[in-house]
């Protein structure tokens, strides 16, 4: 693995790490206030970041932030914050009737659909990260799936947003190598921000004194889930194959469910997040599908030619 591509997937992994955090502040911010409020108000203070280190860094003797892209970034900000609207209104409001642990890994069942997606953008997915993706959504499926094969209201709406951050993902890939990553993410925020205040503002009245009380939660997610963890995935994802990307990404699953699992037992969160030896079974199994990929191709190539010549 080049020294970039280590970059690109610690960037990647330090993404997934804070998302994972995130769901624990997600879950925690709807005692105070209602969805729309809170993607609303954390993506502004995310754009407002974000923002923020723009005017620091790239402010040019003219008085404008220096961009070589232009119009391409705002297209891409555009189209990214429209999927990522859909997608973080759809896991908000399924944070509402489901455990942190499952949110976290029903949301990344887009290991999966990223490279069927792939298929018909003509990327290229080695029969490795096929099996390591395959290998992800068994261990999702014993984490998530009851004996009686039901998904619960929650489980259903975070499957959809799914469905939405490969449609995310997938935008990423197409607009990463041609954009600047910071100016998008500063982008789609704002578009996100605007979209769901509106949407807040229609159906649930906020006040301040919401805001107020879940001040600490919309902190974490604006300035941490949104203003950075965004920004490093779209700089991350220059270079490297979108599923394996997804896979990386993926490992937000474990990291929620483990800090959902210990919010619960100091009293942060009241609804029972405890896991059973199925589910960690199913943790365990994703994780070792996240090493697997990481793995050097030539590696693999490597035992496969040992192996013939015995």
């Amino acid at each position: 693995m080049s020294k970039k591509s280590a970059r690109n997937s610690f960037c990647l992994f330090m993404a997934a790490a804070i998302w994972g955090m995130a769901f624990v502040s997600q879950s925690k911010g709807m005692e105070y206030m209602g969805p729309f409020t809170f993607n609303g108000v954390r993506s502004l203070i995310g754009s407002a970041a974000i923002a923020l280190y723009l005017f620091l860094t790239r402010m040019g003797k003219k008085g404008k932030i220096e961009n070589k892209y232009g119009w391409t970034d705002i297209k891409a900000g555009v189209f990214c914050g429209l999927a990522l609207t859909a997608a973080s209104t759809l896991q908000q409001f399924g944070i509402r009737y489901t455990t942190v642990g499952k949110a976290g890994f029903i949301t990344t069942l887009y290991i999966i659909f990223v490279p069927i997606a792939g298929i018909f953008f003509k990327k290229k997915v080695s029969a490795v990260v096929w099996m390591a993706a395959a290998m992800a959504a068994v261990g999702m499926y014993l984490l998530c799936m009851t004996e009686s094969l039901r998904l619960s209201v929650g489980d259903a709406l975070v499957f959809a947003c799914a469905i939405l951050f490969t449609a995310h993902i997938m935008i990423i890939d197409h607009y990463a190598p041609k954009t600047d990553g910071v100016l998008v993410s500063c982008i789609q925020f704002l578009f996100c921000g605007v979209v769901c205040t509106g949407s807040a503002f229609i159906w649930e009245a906020p006040k301040l004194s919401q805001l107020a009380g879940g001040m600490g939660t919309l902190l974490y997610a604006g300035v941490m889930s949104c203003g950075i963890a965004y920004t490093l995935q779209i700089v991350g994802q220059k270079g490297v194959n979108p599923t394996i990307a997804a896979l990386i990404l993926s490992l937000e699953s474990v990291v929620a469910t483990v800090t959902g699992f210990l919010a619960y037992k100091i009293g942060f969160l009241k609804t029972d997040q405890s896991m059973t030896i199925r589910q960690i079974i199913g943790c365990v199994i994703v994780f070792v599908a996240i090493i697997l990929v990481q793995l050097p191709g030539e590696w693999f190539a490597r035992k496969k030619k040992t192996g013939r010549n015995t």
